[in-house]
């Protein structure tokens, strides 16, 4: 097989160590606290704290769906191999000091899933057989402290998270991650490392994690009735006193939740999803948070705790190992205790620094026996199939999701009371860089169509709630009038009251029939919630009670999104199989893909009325 991975991508760069490399990042150097008018300058102590977020199991800086080395319209560079180039940099840096204490390096979740690389070893040679998570060695060699639970890492059931933890050298932390029954935590809520500090007594740094409350409506299959997950500020609020009694000096918290207020199961839960600076200003005793969750890069945020007066540093790394935060902790000794008395932080950028090639030796054969899965044919395509403009046309590769989810719940339905009802299928634009090539088909190029390791269930619902579902759906597009053309950003990923910055692509669904087709119009000269026309099944106009089978993903079914209705239907098929092995078993057993099978064009954009044009 040819050469792959991090093979290639070294040489396009060389690793570069020390302050190359960090200045090379943006590192800057920030002057130490200088002391204030209430006790002089004293001695300062700097505390250095790394991290890492969303990394999605990425190892190496490669696309296993575009088999080339990873690269997008920032020209961003990915995976811990390139971390632990930074992370070395940054030891060696704090190490020429003799006076400076040992930099800490954490994580704040969603380490398990996201790569073919992350699937192969949760599903095709789980390492409940033996073999070691390739990012618990990848993050072992690198040497982490601690890691904050995400709400990926339930994706694969328990028994692989467990394995996982099994496999980790430091303490996988979850405060709100509960017994079912009890209440009581299942994971470490925190744990407490003793830094030394030359001539001094050691710095007891107490790093608290959090994960996300929405686990219990993303994974309620894999958690229900053994987990519950209670809000990260009611359960911060109990276990950072608690931190500090146990004799913390400094508190990290490690928290899988995004910066600002928002949730996008809307009110499905009690607690909200993102809610890292309102805990930091409603929870006293934490000095800095590192963030996850949210895939966003912010370097530094201070916000002023409500309760203490004090200041709380926040810093989030983007995600895929794109970024590294660095916390630099300023200490003092206040009556004989360490005290922080400045806060910084800053990322650092991995896009300028090669691979570690300690760490690409070390998993090389992993990322080769992945690489070689999803190259793997498994049959033919008749004609291109591209994703681009699934957004805002009907196009052949979405309806291909649909009809392989509408088959596999209709033939399930045989012998059911359901068994006559038609059906149909929900399906986003996950991907628009996914295209399945004409000619020779792979893995990836199927995989590559559904990013995400969804389940597939069936729900009965009426054709009111079906016309509900559409209006709600539709807010992904903005108002305009006329018919253009119109470039589609200028139509695409409106903001909503739970998406200030644009409704994300997964958030929009389409709906397809199986034997018949569902066609409706969205009229976005109209105000959403009236923008469907024309709702038809089988060219008939569909009934308020006419009942539908509609096959549908885990994530929407459990309340991602807060789409109506979807989460309270009644459930007729769930047999917590993937969506993306599905459309590969299809391949694989029929050997051919072609849309004229099940391309049909159902639905269409509209302003008032007549046909709009949209550009990419």
């Amino acid at each position: 097989m040819t050469d792959s991975g991090e093979r290639t991508s070294m040489t396009r760069r060389t690793v570069i160590g020390g302050a190359a490399a960090l200045a090379a990042a943006g590192f800057q150097a920030v002057p130490a606290y200088a002391g204030d008018d209430r006790g002089g300058p004293g001695k300062t102590v700097r505390l250095t704290v790394m991290g890492t977020t969303d990394l999605h199991g990425n190892v190496f800086n490669w696309d296993y769906f575009k088999n080339t080395e990873y690269d997008d319209s920032a020209h961003n560079d990915i995976g811990l191999a390139k971390i632990s180039t930074l992370v070395s940099a940054v030891r060696d840096r704090i190490a020429a000091d003799r006076r400076a204490p040992r930099p800490l390096l954490l994580d704040a979740g969603d380490t398990i899933q996201g790569t073919p690389l992350a699937y192969y070893f949760a599903k095709i040679e789980p390492i409940t057989g033996g073999h070691t998570h390739p990012m618990a060695a990848a993050m072992n060699r690198i040497g982490y402290d601690a890691a904050a639970l995400g709400n990926h890492e339930f994706n694969y059931g328990l028994d692989i998270l467990r394995k996982f933890q099994r496999q980790l050298r430091f303490p996988l932390l979850g405060a709100n991650a509960q017994d079912w029954t009890t209440g009581l935590p299942v994971f470490p809520p925190y744990t407490l490392k003793r830094v030394h500090v030359p001539g001094e007594k050691p710095i007891t740094v107490g790093i608290l994690g959090l994960t996300n409350p929405g686990i219990a409506i993303w994974d309620k299959a894999n958690v229900e009735n053994k987990l519950k997950f209670g809000g990260i500020v009611e359960l911060a609020k109990i276990w950072a006193p608690r931190v500090r009694k146990a004799g913390a000096d400094v508190v990290i918290a490690s928290v899988h939740s995004g910066m600002d207020l928002s949730s996008s199961y809307g009110d499905a839960l009690p607690y909200p999803e993102n809610a890292s600076v309102l805990m930091a200003e409603t929870v006293p005793g934490i000095d800095a948070v590192l963030v996850g969750h949210a895939h966003l890069e912010i370097p530094e945020r201070l916000v002023t705790n409500k309760t203490s007066g004090e200041q709380v540093v926040l810093s989030e790394p983007l995600k895929w190992g794109m970024r590294l935060s660095l916390f630099d902790l300023d200490l003092q000794k206040v009556h004989g205790q360490w005290k922080v008395v400045g806060r910084h932080s800053q990322v650092l950028n991995a896009n300028t620094v090669g691979a570690d090639p300690d760490v690409v030796a070390l998993l090389q054969k992993d990322h080769d026996k992945v690489v070689e899965y999803v190259n793997s044919k498994i049959g033919t395509c008749t004609e291109a199939m591209s994703a681009a403009t699934a957004p805002w046309e009907d196009t052949a590769a979405l309806d291909f999701v649909n009809f392989i989810q509408a088959d596999a719940v209709s033939k399930a339905l045989v012998g059911t009371p359901q068994a006559s009802l038609p059906v149909l299928a929900i399906a986003a634009p996950f991907n628009r860089a996914a295209a399945i090539p004409a000619g020779d088909v792979s893995i990836r190029d199927v995989a590559g169509l559904y990013v995400f390791d969804n389940t597939l269930l069936g729900v009965t619902m009426t054709g009111a709630q079906i016309k509900d579902y559409l209006e709600f759906s539709a807010q992904y597009f903005k108002q305009v009038t006329g018919t253009g053309p119109f470039p589609s950003d200028q139509v695409t990923n409106a903001p909503t009251p739970t998406a200030p910055n644009g409704t994300p692509d997964y958030n929009y669904d389409i709906l397809g029939g199986l034997s018949k087709p569902l066609t409706y119009k969205i009229d976005i000269a109209k105000a959403a919630g009236a923008r469907i026309t024309d709702l038809a099944y089988d060219g008939t106009p569909v009934a308020a009670d006419q009942q539908f089978v509609v096959a549908v993903n885990n994530y929407r079914q459990s309340g991602g999104g807060n789409f109506p209705h979807v989460k309270t239907a009644p459930v007729v098929y769930n047999r917590q199989v993937e969506i993306r092995q599905l459309m590969i078993d299809y391949v694989t057993a029929t050997g051919e893909v072609n849309p004229n099978t099940f391309h049909t064009g159902d639905w269409s954009l509209v302003s008032n009325g007549a046909p709009i044009t949209v550009t990419p």
